[in-house]
C-alpha cells in the first residue's frame, strides 16, 4: 500500500543506528527480505508468526510477508520551520509520511556528546515539536487568509472551515500538537489538504542503555508523563543492543543473544509491529499451494475493498468472499478440513474483514 513511517530525532540520539538496524530487519525475521528504494528509505517486512504457521501447514512454493516503508528523515536544526539547515527538505519528507517514529535519547554516555550538551529527552521532544508546530501554523495561517473573506459573507462551508482552522491555530499557539486539539474527527476533513505534520499519529521510541532495556529508567518515565495526553505509544529500545543483534549470523544466535538478556523478541521486531499498528493497518491472508501471502489493509475495510488490494478487477467484479478464521485453520490444519467442519463462511459486500482472516475471492470481470 506504499505506507510510510518517518523516523525523526535530533543528532546523536540513536536515530541513524536504529534505522541501520531496521535495514537489517531480515536478520530479525529469519530469511524475509529487505531492500532499499533510496539511501534513506527501507522496505521492511512485518514479522508475523501467523504467516510462518500457515506456511508450515500449507507448504507453498513461496511465502510473501507484509511490508511497510521506513524513512530516515535527516537534517533537523532549530529554525527548520523557517528553512534553516535542511529544514524545508526535512519538513517536506515528514509531510510525505503517514506516521512519525520519534526517537529520544534516554541514556547517559560521556563518549556520545549530545548536540545540546546534556541529556534531556523532554527538551529534545519539544525542539522537534516546536518546529513542526510552527510549520503547521504557517500552513493554517495561509488557508485562513483564503477563507476569511468568504466566511464573513456568510458562506456556510467557509465559515465552518474558518472555525476549525481557528481552533487548530489556538491549540498550536499554546504549544500543543494538532493531534490533541479539541476538534471532532469528522471536522478534520477541513484541514486534510494541509497535511498537518503534528496531526500525524506518533510513536515515541526511548533509546536506552542495556541495563534499562527491560525496565526503563527515569528518562523514560519523564517521557511517558510528558506524552500522557497524546494517546501515543512509548516503546523502549536499546539501539546498541539492536546493532549487536544485527551483526549475528544466524537466527539461532540472535535468539540465544536475546534470551541471555532476558528478552523474548528484538526491539526492531517490536518497533516494526508497533509501526504497523500505528498506521491503523490489519492483515488478511491468502493460502494456497503456489503462495501463502499476507495482505495489508486499513482496519475497517469491507470484503470488496480487501479484494481490491490484490487487483482492482477483484473489487469491481466482486461476487463473494470465502472466509476461514485463522484459529480454525490452524486447529483443523487445512482448507478442506475447515470446509468439512463447517468453518468456512461465505460473505458478501458488506462484510468487514477481520485481522487474521484467510480469504478466497470469487469475482466476475
Amino acid at each position: 500500500m506504499g505506507l510510510q513511517c518517518g523516523i525523526v530525532g535530533l543528532p546523536n540520539v540513536g536515530k541513524s543506528t536504529l534505522f541501520n538496524c531496521l535495514s537489517n530487519a531480515k536478520a530479525q525475521a529469519a530469511n524475509f527480505p529487505f531492500c532499499t528504494i533510496e539511501p534513506n528509505v527501507g522496505v521492511i517486512t512485518v514479522p508475523d508468526e501467523r504467516l510462518t504457521k500457515l506456511a508450515e501447514l500449507v507448504n507453498p512454493q513461496r511465502v510473501v510477508p507484509n511490508v511497510i516503508e521506513i524513512v530516515d528523515i535527516a537534517g533537523l536544526v532549530k529554525g527548520a520551520s523557517k528553512g534553516e539547515g535542511l529544514g524545508n527538505q526535512f519538513l517536506g519528507n515528514i509531510r510525505a509520511t503517514n506516521a512519525i517514529i520519534h526517537v529520544l535519547r534516554c541514556f547517559d554516555d560521556d563518549n556520545v556528546i549530545h548536540v545540546d550538551g546534556s541529556v534531556d529527552p523532554i527538551r529534545d521532544k519539544e525542539i522537534i515539536d516546536t518546529e513542526l508546530q510552527l510549520k503547521d501554523l504557517d500552513s493554517i495561517d495561509k488557508k485562513l487568509q483564503k477563507v476569511e473573506r468568504a466566511a464573513k459573507t456568510g458562506d456556510k462551508e467557509a465559515k465552518k472551515t474558518f472555525e476549525v482552522l481557528t481552533a487548530y491555530k489556538q491549540h498550536l499557539l499554546s504549544g500543543k500538537s494538532a493531534r490533541t486539539a479539541p476538534v471532532a474527527i469528522e471536522d478534520q476533513e477541513f484541514v486534510e489538504d494541509l497535511f498537518l505534520l503534528t496531526l500525524k499519529p506518533v510513536m515515541y521510541v526511548c533509546n536506552v542503555d542495556e541495563a534499562s532495556v527491560n525496565t526503563g529508567n527515569a528518562y523514560v518515565e519523564k517521557v511517558k508523563a510528558a506524552v500522557a495526553d497524546e494517546n501515543a505509544q512509548v516503546l523502549i529500545i536499546s539501539a546498541q543492543i539492536e546493532s549487536e543483534i544485527a551483526q549475528l549470523e544466524s537466527y539461532e544466535e540472535r535468539q540465544m543473544f536475546l534470551e541471555d538478556l532476558g528478552l523474548t523478541t528484538s526491539g526492531v521486531s517490536q518497533l516494526i509491529k508497533a509501526a504497523y499498528s500505528l498506521l491503523n493497518l490489519a492483515t488478511y491472508f491468502t493460502a494456497g499451494i503456489q503462495e501463502v501471502r499476507a495482505w495489508t489493509i486499513t482496519k475497517g475495510f469491507t470484503a470488496p475493498q480487501a479484494a481490491g488490494v490484490i487487483h482492482t478487477d477483484f473489487e469491481k467484479g466482486f461476487i463473494r468472499a470465502e472466509v476461514i478464521k485463522y484459529d480454525d485453520f490452524v486447529k483443523l490444519g487445512s482448507e478442506a478440513a475447515c470446509k468439512e467442519a463447517g468453518k468456512l463462511s461465505v460473505e458478501g459486500k458488506t462484510y468487514i474483514v477481520q485481522d487474521g482472516d484467510i480469504m478466497h475471492f470469487r469475482f466476475n470481470v
